[in-house]
């Protein structure tokens, strides 16, 4: 009694769970055109209590069956429905390419574990139908057409090809300026070279108007006249008088054999005393002085042909051909820059239209 007891309650659990497993299967349409699609669903409803659901496996091109190809499989989906039941389903694309009535073979869903087939389904694959009466209607392939031209497409192109020719036509213009103002022609002023005599003369002749000076500093007058000779010496002579003692200059001086020479001894020793001795000179003393470096002066010159020194200036004119030119250069960086800018826009418009 107890033994079948436990056999019907097991036979009422496993009849319980089987009526809580529901397997379905539907296809979309069971007639299609060679090359069109349809859809295969497989669905199975359970209850809510976890249950590991697994539905067949199919790749990317692989035949259901012979002639019936698979061309995509969808992920689960999850429904909620009544009765505290869940539906999960699944879908498979299906395409065939050859005219014929196929069976889609029953599927086999595993719920923990457990298979559980679907029905067999029928798919039929027809051509598309064709008129064999009205042969007029027959018509032969056509040629490959053109688009038509768009002004549309077209616009910013011709714009852009427009501006890149004036572009550069503007900076050949702009070249040929810069290369027309290349040499320009600058104002020359004259200047007359002065002798080392004549300098000497001048600045003794500025000295001899000073006279009131004279008696106050005595010192600096002398120290101008003996600077003065020295430079005439250095530039005359072609020694450097300027770095020598007096006794030096003298003893170079009769090296050169020029007259004169014992007038200027005394003045440099004059010139010595004054300015290291504090030695005092009468007024005719530095009269007799200047008239002795004059007389040295003119005994030793040397007359030749004043030279003449060009030197370079830059007036307005000039600048302002400078400031064009600069003005140029820059003009002729930007254009080339926007040329270019417009020839990349003109190719890249031209690749995206062809």
């Amino acid at each position: 009694m107890k033994r079948l007891f436990l056999s019907i309650l097991f036979v009422s659990l496993t009849m319980s769970i089987w009526s809580q497993v529901t397997i379905d299967q539907k296809i979309d349409t069971m007639q299609i055109l060679i090359g069109e699609q349809t859809k295969l669903t497989l669905s199975v409803t359970l209850d809510e209590k976890h249950h590991k659901v697994s539905f067949p496996k199919f790749e990317r091109s692989q035949y259901i069956t012979p002639g019936v190809e698979v061309l995509e499989c969808s992920n689960i989906d999850t429904l909620g429905v009544e009765d505290n039941l869940i539906k999960y389903s699944k879908s498979y694309t299906l395409t065939s390419f050859d005219e014929k009535l196929y069976c889609i073979p029953s599927q086999s869903i595993k719920v923990d574990g457990k298979s559980y087939q679907t029905k067999d389904l029928a798919l039929k694959v027809m051509t598309m139908p064709v008129d064999t009466v009205h042969t007029e209607k027959f018509y032969g392939p056509k040629d490959v057409q053109d688009n038509p031209f768009s002004w549309g497409e077209w616009a910013t192109v011709f714009g852009y090809s427009i501006l890149f020719v004036l572009l550069l036509i503007l900076l050949a213009y702009l070249i040929n300026r810069l290369n027309t103002n290349k040499s320009v022609i600058k104002p020359i002023k004259f200047i007359k070279k002065v002798s080392a005599h004549q300098k000497a003369i001048t600045e003794i002749e500025k000295l001899k108007e000073e006279k009131a000076a004279v008696s106050e500093d005595q010192k600096s007058y002398y120290t101008r006249l003996t600077m003065i000779l020295r430079q005439y010496i250095a530039e005359r002579f072609n020694f450097d008088a300027m770095e020598m003692t007096s006794s030096e200059i003298i003893e170079r001086l009769r090296d050169e054999n020029e007259g004169a020479i014992e007038e200027m001894v005394s003045l440099f020793r004059t010139a010595d005393l004054v300015k290291f001795a504090k030695y005092s000179v009468l007024a005719n003393e530095n009269d007799q002085n200047l008239v002795n470096a004059l007389s040295f002066i003119n005994d030793t010159k040397k007359e030749e042909e004043k030279p003449v020194k060009l030197v370079v200036e830059e007036n307005e004119v000039e600048k302002k051909v400078k400031s064009q030119r600069r003005t140029l250069k820059l003009a002729i960086v930007v254009l080339t820059a926007a040329a270019l800018f417009a020839l990349i826009v003109v190719i890249y418009k031209v690749y995206l239209i062809v």
